[in-house]
């Protein structure tokens, strides 16, 4: 009977194991991870990942592999971590996005946090910005698509009314 169990057992043992990620392949539609799993020579795996959120681990992320079928040759990664880089310290129902340079979207209870690292945010490919509340800048705010002379002629072109030169006659 042990014999008849004994390949059953061993299917059942490897469904699910821990790795360590030795490299990525982005290349393809669906990500590709080399996983080292627990005493075992490096193999390829499938990474699944939500629809919408994407990401290129660095080797040493771990993750938790299956086998489909308890076969090895076909693996699939569920989940890649990296405790080196990820944020702690949120509180319930908080999420975060995050990446090893220290920049990250967390949705707070008390309001959204972008942090850039030091590095700029960039609004690309957006024809119009729109906000219902305030804006409040520490910095300076920059027009980089008016020259110095397109800005003297608003300003020369700008009256108030009153006693002064008729409007269009500078």
């Amino acid at each position: 009977m042990s014999r008849l169990l004994s390949p059953i057992w061993r299917r059942m043992r490897l469904l699910v194991s821990r790795g360590v990620l030795k490299m990525v392949a982005d290349e393809q539609t669906l990500q590709s991870v080399q996983v080292t799993l627990l005493g075992e020579s490096p193999a390829w795996a499938e990474r699944f990942q939500q629809y919408g959120i994407t990401s290129v681990p660095h080797g040493g992320a771990e993750a938790v592999v299956a086998s489909v079928g308890g076969a090895r040759a076909h693996l699939v990664a569920l989940v890649v971590d990296d405790r080196r880089y990820r944020m702690s310290g949120l509180k319930g129902g908080e999420v975060a996005i995050y990446d090893d340079l220290g920049q990250s979207v967390h949705l707070t209870r008390e309001g959204i946090v972008i942090k850039g690292a030091g590095l700029p945010l960039a609004f690309v490919d957006c024809p119009v910005v729109t906000m219902d509340g305030d804006l409040e800048v520490a910095g300076n705010v920059r027009d980089h698509t008016s020259t110095m002379q397109g800005i003297r002629d608003i300003y020369n072109d700008h009256h108030h009314g009153g006693p002064g030169p008729t409007p269009g006659m500078n």
